[in-house]
């Protein structure tokens, strides 16, 4: 797991405590308890976010520095500066300065997952027997990078999500750039073609989906270039906390997803950054 690597773990840190704003340690009596270290409470967040842990074992696998209640609440307070959100930002717009987003082919798919605990954004599984779970939408670059996003219900149908997930990359900025998208049959409708018209993206290759009485193909059509968005799901899908979630907040589910695409984005770089360093061991 790359999120626990040491030194993605630090780079990403190091990219969220610019974001942290000073709070200066002030009191009218001198006497309150000092502020618990702001790395303590993220690096709680990660093991969580990483294993799939709960509050109090996350806790306790980062070595019982700050208390469960503590960390939930700074991770709340962080939410509502913003702080997640502009980290993926900022951590998309690196991988472009650096690498360069590859958005001649982008592809879209969504994925299932558990949410047993219920709550706000989720639903019953079509395909987990109707439990209790939820869903993202991604679209990603030629690498694989996330280039936008929408969570919802785990009953939510993929063309419903297509829109959310447009408007999650216009929000970067970068639909004028996409040149082809590609899509597989569950999102060959109407609705979808309108709303790409609508994006201005013209060349899209969606897979046929086999109306009633048409005859099954003798041949089960590949996947195209739509393997690279299968492939960044299954990342996704290694962060125990996504794979299993248990908040019950739309909010905490998007921040806690949001990291994921940092740390994905992160190590990508560092690869990047191995590969044509001449300092850098062979063997890395």
């Amino acid at each position: 797991m790359r999120a626990l690597d040491s030194e993605v773990q630090d780079t990403v840190w190091e990219a969220f405590r610019a974001l942290i704003p000073q709070r200066p340690e002030t009191h009218p009596y001198g006497g309150h308890r000092r502020r618990v270290d702001d790395r303590r409470c993220f690096d709680v967040i990660v093991i969580r976010l990483a294993t799939g842990a709960s509050w109090v074992d996350a806790v306790r696998l980062g070595g019982d520095h700050v208390s469960d209640t503590t960390v939930r609440s700074r991770r709340d307070e962080w939410i509502e500066e913003g702080i997640f959100d502009a980290l993926e930002c900022e951590a998309l717009a690196a991988f472009d300065r650096v690498i360069g987003l590859d958005l001649s082919e982008v592809s879209v798919d969504g994925s299932l997952h558990k949410a047993p605990c219920g709550g706000e954004g989720t639903g019953r599984n079509p395909t987990d027997r109707a439990k209790l779970g939820w869903k993202w939408s991604i679209a990603v670059d030629g690498h694989g990078v996330i280039v936008g996003v929408a969570i919802d219900g785990a009953n939510r149908n993929d063309c419903v999500m297509f829109e959310p997930t447009l408007i999650d990359m216009a929000r970067h900025g970068l639909t004028p750039d996409v040149e082809t998208i590609h899509l597989d049959a569950g999102y060959d409708s109407a609705a979808v073609r309108s709303l790409l018209e609508a994006a201005g993206i013209d060349d899209a290759v969606i897979a046929h989906r086999r109306r009633p009485g048409e005859p099954t193909p003798a041949k089960r059509p590949g996947l195209g270039l739509r393997w690279v968005v299968e492939r960044t799901n299954s990342w996704l899908s290694n962060f125990g906390q996504l794979r299993r979630n248990n908040d019950r907040r739309t909010g905490h589910r998007r921040a806690h997803l949001s990291l994921a695409l940092v740390f994905l984005a992160a190590a990508k770089l560092i690869d990047w950054r191995n590969r044509y360093d001449p300092a850098t061991p062979s063997d890395h």
